[in-house]
């Protein structure tokens, strides 16, 4: 059973660990998150932009899959569906379909819209018992149409969207979608630590969570970071493996074209990877 990601970030705030969110893309994804986050006892959530959602046929395909998996491979563990940089009118729709969060980022708003409309979603998601996301400033790349040029956030705006009862805010700190350049200056943490002294105990989330140093997680953490975003590590890794495969001529040995065995390798590489971030993270064991 899908569950709001509000109890799980309450926990991890209390905890001093952060849940992972890993975006995901089709079946072999979504499996191999679910069943690695079974096999370690971890709380996950399970990220869906709107690109994703289209590409899986909707979101309400999305969210039969996903329900039918838990009681398939008999998850246990908290699981929450939650789409990823929604649009004012992407949250309704993942509201009817059956997410169990979702995220609206209405960064791209003059402030006072962003307040309006996540005022309205706040209402609308605490009636229905699903956990919202807000967003202030923005995080610098692209993803899925969704363009930043990473503008870290003002303490104060985060303040405002905080006291209108979100469950988790998303704030700009110099973070990136996709692979970071080799001349990124990092994270701030000067204004990450200003956020978390305005809001409080409002849970934070870091996006862009690919290739951020361990060192720098564990201090976005320390300074009140509960969810981690990933997804191009993801990517990366499932993309490595499978060329590796084709590349040893695999797919030409016997029935190695299959699609069973031809995701084989990538679905491991996930597994993996996810593996390393829970590790990372300090959800192992906190299900």
């Amino acid at each position: 059973m899908l569950v709001s990601a509000k109890e799980m970030l309450q926990k991890a705030k209390a905890g001093h660990y952060a849940v992972g969110q890993f975006n995901i893309n089709n079946l072999e994804w979504t499996k191999a998150i679910l069943l690695t986050s079974e096999e370690l006892r971890s709380p996950v959530i399970l990220g869906v932009s709107e690109g994703a959602g289209k590409y899986m046929c909707g979101y309400k395909t999305v969210a039969a899959m996903v329900s039918a998996m838990l009681e398939e491979l008999k998850i246990t563990v908290p699981v929450a569906l939650h789409l990823d940089h929604g649009s004012y009118e992407g949250c309704y729709r993942c509201i009817e379909a059956g997410f169990s969060s979702v995220m609206f980022d209405g960064s791209h708003y003059p402030i006072g819209e962003n307040v309006e409309k996540t005022r309205e979603l706040v209402h609308v998601c605490g009636e229905k018992g699903l956990s919202l996301e807000a967003e202030v400033g923005s995080i610098g790349g692209e993803e899925d149409g969704v363009v930043g040029m990473g503008e870290c956030a003002d303490p104060n705006e985060c303040k405002m969207i905080a006291d209108l009862g979100v469950t988790m805010l998303a704030a700009g700190i110099g973070n990136i979608h996709g692979k970071y350049p080799p001349n990124w200056p990092g994270l701030s943490f000067e204004t990450l630590a200003a956020v978390s002294d305005k809001v409080g105990n409002m849970p934070l989330v870091l996006h862009g969570g690919t290739g951020i140093p361990a060192d720098m997680i564990k201090k976005a953490i320390s300074l009140g970071v509960c969810k981690i975003n990933v997804n191009t590590e993801c990517q990366l890794a499932f993309a490595a493996a499978t060329r590796a495969y084709i590349e040893a001529g695999k797919d030409q040995q016997g029935k190695g074209y299959d699609p069973r065995k031809l995701l084989a390798p990538g679905f491991e590489a996930i597994k993996a990877t996810v593996k390393e971030k829970m590790e990372l993270f300090g959800s192992v064991g906190k299900a």
